[in-house]
Formats: structure tokens, C-alpha cells, sequence
């Protein structure tokens, strides 16, 4: 699939899906934070996958990670990246610390699960979104963490893969609680859909993939 054949329509169906899935998992956030939080998907991309790496901030940068493999209809790898200040924001936000660091010695397993919950949440509402729009059977699997290097979280979560798509489509992902922008959180979203999976999603709604 050629990226200059990816139209306007595609990028608003995809946002659309975006920002349904921001608002489901804005509840369930809300929900385990016991105080109003709100989501929003500022933009949608479709990158080639030399990009992905650049807009994790760099091969060498040190990112909070969250991977996982869709299964079903339309086989793929999601990824939620947040550059490591804006995880420990959010950690120390989740669990009372709000001077915690992953530098700290003492960090903990509660820290961990609270950053892999927010990939859960995050990932089972965004898919169940693309789900609902395209009638695919969708789930995702047990999601990994892991803090490194952004090339190695991406290099690793793609290992067991014979086939990486040319494409993923980014979903910027930003949250923050009672509308402070001051605190806003902002992460991406990456979506890399398995070579033929692309063309399955679109015709599923509707939309000529152009292939």
C-alpha cells in the first residue's frame, strides 16, 4: 500500500476510531484514578515505518514501552510509547509519588503494573474501537513492558516477526485530569498493521485501500 494513496477519508475514519477509543479508555482511566480524567487524540498519521523510530524520539532515547501482537482478522503489533519523564508523571500521579523516578532504587512492582495497566486500558480501547468500526474479530495478547532504549523496545517487540508492514499509523494519545493542560500527559500510539492487514482494515470500512 503506497503511502501518497492513503487519502483525508482514511485519516478521518482513523482518527474518529481514535477518539472513541480515548474516550473509553478516559473512563476506565477515571475510574481506576478515582478522579475525572480526560483523553484526546490531537492527530492521526500514517508513517512509513523508518519514521516510527524518529517520532519515539530516536533509536537511543530511554522510553517507558508497551507491546503487544493483535490476533485475529487483521494481524498486527500496537506499541504505547511515552518518553520516560512523562511515564514517571504519570506513575507518580497513579500512585501518590509525585516525585518518583525510575532512577530510584527502590522502585517497585506496583509502579510496573500501574504503567502496564495504562498500556491495557489504553491498547483493549483503542482495539475494541477499530473492532466495533470494522466488525474484525480483534484482540490483542498479553502485553510486555519494558523501559530502554526506543530502538531496542521497538527492535525486540518486532523480533519474532518474519514480516514487518512498510506502514504504521500513529495515534497521538494525550491525557490529563480536570482539563490542566499543565499536566497533560502525551504519549504515541503506533499501530503496525501485518503486510496484508492494511488493505483488510480498510475494505472492512468501506474505504478503497487503493492497492
Amino acid at each position: 500500500m503506497l503511502l501518497n494513496k492513503i487519502t483525508d477519508l482514511h485519516i478521518d475514519i482513523l482518527k474518529e476510531i481514535g477518539n472513541i477509543g480515548a474516550g473509553h479508555a478516559a473512563t476506565a482511566l477515571s475510574t481506576m484514578l478515582d478522579k475525572k480524567i480526560e483523553m484526546k487524540v490531537p492527530s492521526v498519521r500514517v508513517v512509513s515505518f523508518d519514521e516510527v523510530m524518529e517520532l519515539a524520539g530516536g533509536a537511543e532515547s530511554v522510553v517507558a514501552g508497551v507491546f503487544l501482537r493483535i490476533e485475529g482478522d487483521a494481524p498486527g503489533s500496537m506499541f504505547f510509547i511515552l518518553p520516560l519523564n512523562q511515564a514517571e508523571r504519570f506513575i507518580g500521579k497513579l500512585i501518590g509519588q509525585q516525585a518518583f523516578s525510575f532512577r530510584d532504587s527502590d522502585v517497585n512492582e506496583l509502579a510496573f503494573s500501574a504503567l502496564q495497566e495504562l498500556g491495557n486500558i489504553l491498547s483493549g480501547s483503542y482495539l475494541s474501537s477499530l473492532s466495533d468500526f470494522t466488525k474484525l474479530n480483534l484482540h490483542p495478547s498479553v502485553p510486555a513492558l519494558s523501559i530502554d532504549m526506543a530502538g531496542a523496545v521497538i527492535s525486540i517487540g518486532l523480533l519474532e516477526l518474519s514480516q514487518v508492514g512498510d506502514y504504521a499509523i500513529v495515534i497521538d494519545t494525550a491525557l490529563n485530569d480536570q482539563g490542566s493542560q499543565i499536566d497533560e500527559v502525551k504519549g504515541h500510539f503506533f499501530l503496525l498493521p501485518d503486510p496484508d492487514s492494511f488493505g483488510t482494515i480498510f475494505k472492512a470500512l468501506g474505504v478503497s485501500s487503493n492497492v
